[in-house]
């Protein structure tokens, strides 16, 4: 599997409604996971999700964001064409000004080398 190494530049941001579904995907989170934008609104988010990521991970991210509070942590997610990235993600829940809906926005960067490393041993300890 071919790691894609984000650069220090790149900065993924993508919204969703409260069960998930892809609202909007930046330029930048299209292009590290290899999907148009077409290909991924309307889809569940789980789209790139990477099958090493333990569900614990996924659980504590949702329960804090449907608890109305602010989410961070390193993702491991997959591209289209089966390699993979990892991210450090801020994870914002909102709700929709004109529709009173609660969308989640996620803002994600280049996380260092040492964060991946101690990430993929706490994730060890998950599953």
């Amino acid at each position: 599997m071919q790691e894609y190494v984000l650069k220090n530049d790149d900065f993924l941001v993508s919204q969703t409604d409260e069960k998930g579904k892809i609202l909007f995907a930046n330029d930048d989170f299209c292009k590290v996971a290899g999907y148009t934008i077409d290909e991924l609104v309307g889809k569940p988010h789980s789209i790139v999700r990477h099958p090493d990521m333990p569900k614990a991970a996924f659980k504590a991210l949702w329960d804090s964001a449907k608890r109305g509070e602010v989410w961070t942590g390193y993702v491991k997610n997959k591209t289209k064409d089966g390699g993979f990235y990892w991210v450090y993600a801020t994870v914002y829940p909102m709700k929709d000004p004109h529709t009173n809906e609660i969308r989640y926005m996620s803002c994600r960067r280049k996380p260092s080398r040492e964060e991946i490393e101690d990430a993929e041993k706490l994730y060890k300890t998950l599953r």
